[in-house]
C-alpha cells in the first residue's frame, strides 16, 4: 500500500543555502518519495515551496498542495514554486478559508494530516513551540501516526 505523507516546516528558510536544503530533502524525503508515495504540502512559502520544487524535480510521488483559502491568496514565491510545478501537482486543494488567520492554517494542517500515514516536519532548530510546524507535528502524534522531525 502506497504512504501518504504530510509535509511541514518553517516559513523561514533564508539561514540555509538552497543546496542545503536539497541535501536535506535528499535525505530525510527521498527514503518515502518512491513512485507509488503521495505527499501532501501546504501551498506556503519556505519548507512549503523548497520540497515541493524538490519532489517535482527529484520524484515521481504524487503530489497534492493544500491552501487554506485559495492559491491566489499565498505569497508570491509560493504561487511561483506552484505554478512551476503544475505539471508534477496531482491536485490543488483550496479550502476556502474566508480569513487566513491562525485557526485557517490549523484546518488546513489537520486536513493534511488525517489523510496522511506519517508527518515530516522541518521545524526550525529552536526548542518546541507553538509554531503551526510544531501544531502538524503534534496533532500527527495525537492520531498516532509516525513522525519525522528535522531540525533545521
Amino acid at each position: 500500500m502506497p504512504l501518504t505523507v504530510t509535509i511541514t516546516g518553517t516559513r523561514s528558510t533564508g539561514h540555509h543555502e538552497l543546496t542545503w536544503y536539497a541535501e536535506l530533502f535528499a535525505q530525510f524525503l527521498g527514503p518515502f518519495a518512491v513512485d507509488q508515495a503521495h505527499f501532501h504540502i501546504g501551498g506556503a512559502k519556505g519548507i512549503d515551496s523548497l520540497s515541493l520544487l524538490w519532489l517535482a524535480g527529484n520524484s515521481k510521488a504524487k503530489i497534492t498542495i493544500v491552501t487554506p483559502g485559495t492559491v491566489a491568496q499565498q505569497p508570491a514565491e509560493a504561487r511561483q514554486a506552484i505554478q512551476q510545478c503544475r505539471d508534477r501537482i496531482t491536485e490543488i486543494v483550496e479550502l476556502g478559508a474566508e480569513a487566513l488567520g491562525t485557526p485557517a492554517y490549523h484546518a488546513r494542517n489537520r486536513w493534511m494530516v488525517d489523510r496522511s500515514d506519517m508527518v515530516i516536519g522541518f521545524p526550525l532548530a529552536d526548542p518546541e513551540g507553538t509554531s503551526g510546524t510544531w501544531q502538524t507535528l503534534n496533532y500527527g502524534a495525537q492520531q498516532g501516526k509516525p513522525r519525522l522531525i528535522v531540525p533545521v
